[in-house]
Formats: structure tokens, sequence, C-alpha cells
């Protein structure tokens, strides 16, 4: 495992919500990452990690790599991928995602 590939894990395991988007939670710099960040806070939450990869560009090539998915947002959830924008807006629709962050 790479270094960048070993500090996405650290990050993904590291905390229960993990949000890897363009921008931060307060200023989103894309309309999905934004879209990401309302359908979580509106989830309640509050203990949400969010990762900007315009900042880090290997970590931005690597978590690609690392969820197999080629765009942002992403969100991983008690170290697992859940997917990008859309499908938490579809999984928020349906209290899915709700669900899924519920603490235990």
């Amino acid at each position: 495992m790479s270094d960048v590939q070993q500090r996405i894990a650290e990050l993904v395991k590291g905390h229960r919500v993990v949000l890897f988007m363009k921008g931060t939670a307060d200023f989103p710099m894309c309309g999905f990452s934004n879209l990401a960040v309302q359908v979580l806070q509106a989830c309640g939450a509050d203990d949400l990690f969010t990762f900007d990869v315009l900042g880090d560009e290997a970590v931005r090539q690597g978590v690609k790599d690392y969820a197999q998915w080629p765009t942002f947002p992403q969100l991983f959830v008690k170290g697992e991928f859940v997917g990008g924008a859309d499908i938490m807006k579809e999984m928020y629709q349906s209290g899915e995602l709700q669900q899924l962050l519920a603490k235990s």
C-alpha cells in the first residue's frame, strides 16, 4: 500500500463520517460538494470530517483509486465507501442515509 493509500485509509478509518470534497463544509467549491454537505447537515451528521481534495493532488487522485469512484464528493461512513452526491441525495430521500448515519 502506498503512502497516499495508507494516509487515506487512516482518514477513512479514523473518523466515523468522512467527506472528500472540493472545498470545505463552510465554503464548498462546487455544486455537488455543496449538495453533499447540505444533505449531511440535514441528517444531523455533527461528527462530519471533510477533506479538501483541491489542496492535495496526491490525495485527490488517491481517493479515486481507493474508492474506485472517479468523481467528488465521496462519502465514507464507518470506514465504508457510500457514494457521491447523487447517491447521497437518493439515500436521503429514501431515509436510508439517516439510518446509516444514526449513531449506535
